[in-house]
């Protein structure tokens, strides 16, 4: 098949895909990429190696993955499965029971770090060390090209051995890592594979042709004796691998070993390794060596079985002292589990025993470089060794980590390095991708391109680092001396040191709104420090102008990556061009020529707007990065303000809370400063609606009403108005927008209904230039920050206007521009944040509200909020339960520990406390002062240590479940269900995007009839699961349907009947995303023709109510086709399977008007008596 520049994950997956007959997919990062490749793949109809096509189909859960794998194994067919982290931990039950039934599989992992104190989507072992007594074989590869190859063997050696086969490779540095790997061909791998164990593996096949019974019970008189028959398996793992390895290098020329040692034939010094970190314990070996130094490396590939003699063998026989390396951590053991298997082997041999010391490394993704490497040879040539270190970080608490020293690691002279700093969604990380692939295309170079995200959604940060070299390159750690650096957002240089990588003589280029001759004085006095000091050369070029031109407004890559490839020298100018047009058509091909030509103008105008700086006679100005705003606590300027800045590297281990507690309301002092427009607020065409307030995705447009005499601070530009209603006579009204918290989504503006008689164009908020406005906006929010809250007595919050006027306490999230989750939970702030518990499943909302370094929750001046968790993606609605149990428990022990202390703190203030009315922010506000009085009296009493810890439970809490429709609908729906079912004082807020966003995409059993999503890369065929008429059918559930774009009202009053329901309650919330294909400034549009089309029924069902269903939208008055052609989810089922789209189309318009059927029926059910309440 070639050579190709492909990432771990593909190199994986061409062998799994072509080996299997059965695929049983489920989403999870880093993993996710093998999944949807298999299932693009046979949606294309790609063959595996018998010439049929595998059956790739997505479960709901990595447990229910495993559990189809089992499944299918036993029915005789050949399976595979992806996972990582939590995901391969839901799988261990099957995979005993494969193992335990020497069934042949292979298990592909992209080892991810497992969730302890918080939860990373990076890459470790500490999930594939969970899996290490399952009775799998482990194999681990180190690079793209180990990835592809150790997975053939790993798929020959299972069918050899039939000892299934966990095969991993290191998440992220490996899994995403592009390089050139050269694929093993059909033929090739065909004759890999052996035949007559493929056919064995068939004739044990589960069949009542030839019926046998396994899974049986055992008692204690069999269960040893049959556990002990699979000893001769285990023992011939390492042979059967040995010659799989054997057959794969003759088959390609790269040859492997299980245990293969590097360096001094005469090695004193070893270290031992797993997984990518080999290659900078290589690159330190060869560098020491060649000083002289007496020193080696091991490569463990086959962990499991752990073969001690074939470990011994491959050691020198001078070596004295090891260093084993894991890239795990195992609280409480003797030391981690390769350092314990390394001395456990050492143990066998006759001879004097070497030292051996552990090492940990790498948790979490943490940067591992030759350095680093380096100092641990050093620690073991040190006069005494610690038994136990760590490198990589700084741990001035237990003092377990190693001094690095960087100098004498530099780079090859003759490898070109590049890094982008760009945003999610720019284009940036797709643009080096096609730049790695054009270079090792058009030059006799070899490519490496690596990313570095955060875990925030599009609009967050994103560092490519691009590697160009005429020799294959095998680097996986960061560039920290680049050549050439693109800053493709001119807003990154104010919140990072961006051209600290710069590398002497640099290249550097830069995305400015200002040209050539005034930037200058708009940089960072650091950046030109940086460009001075380094004798660098600075380009600019306005990419979003050009773009803006072109009809790709915020798509800035293909200007860019032009530009890049021309100041490069790589490619002659015409070539560059051709190719970026070249490489555009193949990624946006399919979705029209229009849009093709949009790409093309923007190439084209690219080189014409690029300029260079003259640097001559320049001086360091004054100017500082604005990196940290406000008067901020001491946490967040001494650890907050640090990871912001990508400082967190440098953080001590004493900096960091060692249980993942962290304080709420940093994200207030981030200030991305994203917006290139902003809006901006005509005070006499507005209506005080607030509406623009309550669609801000980001709560950074917001509505104040104040005592005119707090005017005398303001600045002279802050604009406010006399109110237009009677219940806010006497006060002024504002709405200020925060200029650096805005992402420009423009849905305010779209939303807002007041409109000028004489300029239609215009209305009450419209969208500028966010340059000019930048200062006087920033003083004016400055201002508005210091405006007190209104009484919330005084205007309740039961319409969007009441809500409008209280505090967000969910603001400045990381969530994309535009997004259609996060309203709603800043709505549920302002409703009744400052008394609500949220128990929040993992995906998109708990990453952009608990992703550090700054998180949205915060709190009122009260200092009350939301108190804010995340425990798995699984368990969501039972640990939403939990929270319920936990504050039921103490609220009846507070009660009756009150009752007890009557006689000190008098009989009428107990009797007020137990009964009072909650039902209101009044109520709320009047029990607050009931107990602030309760402590006064109980202070110093006999009663006051066991009651005043309790007391603020006899204030009412409430509980807020939330998650989106992967975790609802799927994975969690178990759990979900029984919560629904236990009649306990919960609520459920679904925030329905229709796919598993947070991965990428995925499809869900929310996912529409019709749409294309991964995972359903042919168009979904089933029909969309009916979340909430499954939970009504309880009876005793409250539940909402509801579209915030399409009905605010009805939104707002679903959410204000839900919390006053005693039992559990269920809001089923329409949520636009950017996985729907549209214009996200366009969000709240594509919301009303959901619900006009009746795709998107609103309705309540209250269980209070003789009537309990109330139909609350009309009767749909658009097709489903003409609501289809707006969303390319959608439309793009003509590209991908054009004989499908009539059927698919006319089903869908059937589950509509089935729907709607039903609905009506329900809601002109003659009324039912008894009370639901009660029940």
């Amino acid at each position: 098949m070639g050579q190709k520049t492909i990432d771990g994950n593909e190199a994986a997956t061409s062998v799994a895909y072509r080996a299997s007959e059965v695929i049983a997919i489920y989403p999870i990062t880093p993993a996710s990429g093998m999944g949807e490749l298999a299932d693009a793949w046979a949606t294309k109809g790609r063959a595996n190696l018998w010439g049929a096509v595998p059956d790739v189909v997505q479960l709901q859960s990595e447990g229910g993955a495993a559990g189809a794998v089992h499944g299918a194994l036993q029915a005789g067919a050949l399976s595979t499965t992806f996972t990582a982290s939590q995901g391969l931990l839901l799988m261990l039950p099957n995979m005993f029971k494969i193992a335990g039934e020497l069934t042949p599989m292979v298990l592909h992992v992209a080892a991810r770090t497992i969730a302890t104190h918080a939860l990373s989507i990076f890459g470790d072992h500490s999930d594939v060390m969970a899996a290490r007594s399952t009775g799998f074989a482990m194999l681990s590869s180190a690079s793209p090209q180990e990835a592809h190859d150790l997975a053939a063997v790993a798929h020959i050696a299972t069918l050899e051995s039939r000892v299934p086969f966990l095969h991993f490779f290191d998440g992220f540095r490996t899994s995403h890592e592009l390089n050139e790997v050269h694929e093993i061909d059909d033929a090739t791998l065909a004759g890999l594979l052996p035949a007559e164990q493929v056919e064995a593996h068939r004739l044990r096949a589960l069949s009542p042709d030839s019926p046998v019974i396994r899974g049986t019970t055992q008692d204690p008189d069999t269960f040893f004796q049959s556990r002990e028959a699979s000893n001769a398996y285990y023992t011939a793992v390492p042979g059967i691998v040995a010659r799989a390895m054997d057959r794969v290098s003759a088959a390609t020329g790269r040859s492997y070993r299980i245990f293969e040692y590097h360096g001094h034939p005469e090695a004193e010094r070893v270290v031992v390794v797993m997984g990518s970190g080999r290659s900078a314990v290589r690159e330190a070996v060869l560098r020491l060596v060649a000083r002289g130094e007496r020193v080696g490396f091991v490569q463990v590939r086959l962990y499991r079985p752990f073969d001690g003699a074939a470990f011994v063998a491959c050691l020198p026989a001078t070596v004295r002292s090891l260093a084993v390396l894991d890239r795990t951590k195992e609280p409480g053991a003797l030391g981690e589990p390769l350092r314990l298997d390394v001395i456990a082997a050492l143990a066998e041999r006759p001879e004097s025993m070497p030292r051996v010391i552990g090492a940990r490394y790498g948790l979490a993704s943490k940067e591992f470089t030759p350095a680093m490497a380096a100092a641990v040879f050093d620690e073991l040539a040190s006069a005494a060794p610690r038994r136990e270190v760590t490198v990589g970080i700084h741990d001035d608490l237990t003092n377990l980590s190693l001094d690095v020293d960087d100098a004498g690691y530099p780079e090859d002279a003759d490898v070109r390095r590049a890094v982008f700093y760009g945003l999610g969604s720019d284009g940036t990380v797709g643009a080096t991708r096609a730049s790695a692939a054009i270079v090792a295309d058009h030059t006799p170079l070899h490519a490496q391109a690596y990313f570095v995200f955060d875990s925030k959604k599009s609009g967050s940060m994103t560092v490519s680092h691009l590697r160009l070299s005429p020799r294959p390159v095998d680097a996986p750690w960061l560039i920290s001396d680049a050549q050439y650096v693109g800053c493709h957002q001119f807003s990154l240089l104010e919140r990072v040191d961006v051209l600290e990588v710069a590398a002497t003589g640099a290249t550097v280029l830069i995305n400015s709104p200002f040209p050539a001759e005034q930037v200058w004085e708009h940089l960072p006095a650091d950046a030109q420090r940086h460009l001075l000091e380094r004798g660098a050369r600075l380009f600019v070029v306005d990419a979003d102008r050009v773009a803006r031109e072109a009809g790709l407004p915020g798509i800035v890559s293909p200007v860019l990556q032009t530009c890049f490839l021309q100041l490069s020298g790589l490619l002659a100018a015409d070539t560059a061009v051709t190719a970026v047009k070249d490489a555009i058509r193949v990624a946006q091909g399919k979705r029209g020529e229009a849009v093709l030509r949009r790409n093309f103008a923007a190439v084209d105008a690219s080189l014409g707007a690029l300029a260079e700086v003259d640097l001559t006679g320049r001086t360091v100005g004054e100017r500082t990065a604005r990196r940290l705003e406000g008067d901020a606590p001491v946490f967040v300027k001494e650890v907050t303000a640090r990871i912001m800045a990508g400082e967190g590297n440098l953080l001590p281990v004493s900096a960091l809370p060692a249980d993942g507690t962290f304080p709420v309301g940093t994200a207030r002092y981030e200030k991305r400063a994203i917006a290139h427009e902003l809006p901006v607020w005509d005070a006499d065409l507005c209506i005080n609606c607030g509406k623009c307030t309550i669609v801000c995705p980001h709560a950074a447009i917001r509505m104040a009403a104040f005592d005119p005499a707090l005017l005398a601070d303001a600045p002279a530009t802050f604009k406010s108005r006399q109110p237009r209603d009677k219940d806010l006579a006497g006060l002024r009204v504002s709405i200020q927008v925060a200029p650096d918290d805005c992402t420009g989504c423009t849905l305010c503006v779209k939303v807002c209904p007041a409109t000028s008689r004489e300029n239609k164009e215009h209305k009450a908020l419209d969208m500028v230039a966010a340059a000019p406005r930048l200062a006087e906006e920033r003083a004016g929010w400055a201002f508005y920050e210091t405006l007190p809250p209104i009484d919330p007595t005084r205007i309740p919050a039961e319409n969007v206007r009441g809500s409008q006027f209280r505090q967000p306490l969910f603001e400045f999230s990381g969530a994309c521009s535009g997004c259609g989750e996060s309203p709603y939970l800043k709505l549920l702030t302002q409703l009744f944040g400052d008394r609500i518990l949220v128990a929040n499943a993992t995906g998109c909302s708990s990453i952009f509200g608990g992703n550090l370094p700054t998180t949205p929750w915060t709190t009122g001046p009260d200092g009350r909020g939301p108190a804010w968790a995340n425990s798995l993606f699984e368990d969501n609605a039972e640990f939403g339960l939990g929270m319920r149990l936990g504050l039921d428990s103490h609220a009846r022990e507070a009660r009756r520990l009150l009752q007890a202390a009557a006689p000190i703190v008098g009989d009428s203030l107990v009797d007020e406390l137990l009964g009072a009315d909650q039902s209101t922010d009044a109520g709320i506000l009047a029990q607050r002062a009931r107990v602030a009085e309760l402590r006064r009296r109980l202070a110093g009493t006999e009663h006051d240590a066991r009651l005043d810890p309790l007391v603020d439970n006899l204030v009412d809490k409430s509980v807020w479940i939330v998650g989106g429709d992967g975790w609802a609908y799927d994975i969690g729906f178990g759990g979900l269900d029984h919560v629904l079912a236990s009649g306990r004082n919960v609520n459920v807020l679904v925030l329905d995007t229709e796919v598993y966003s947070n991965t990428g995409g995925q499809a869900s059993k929310s996912t529409p009839r019709g749409a294309v999503a991964k995972f359903a890369g042919g168009g979904k065929r089933t029909r969309k699961k009916d979340l909430g008429l499954l939970a009504a059918a309880y009876g005793d559930v409250y539940v909402a349907q509801i579209a915030l774009g399409a009905n605010d009202q009805h939104t707002v009053r679903a959410f204000n009947e839900a919390a006053s329901w005693p039992g559990p309650s269920l809001i089923v919330a329409y949520s636009h995303c950017i996985a729907h294909g549209i214009d996200m400034t366009e969000g709240l549009s594509h919301q009303k023709a959901a619900v006009k089309s009746g795709y998107w029924p609103l309705y309540r069902v209250d269980p209070r109510s003789e009537q309990p269903f109330s139909l609350d939208s009309r009767p749909p008055s658009m097709t489903f086709a003409e609501f289809a052609a707006t969303e390319s989810r959608f439309t793009r089922l003509g590209a991908v399977a054009p004989d499908a789209v009539a059927e698919l189309t006319d089903l869908a318009q059937e589950d509509i008007r089935a729907r709607w059927q039903t609905y009506e029926h329900e809601a002109a059910a003659a009324p039912r008596t008894g009370d639901a309440s009660q029940t």
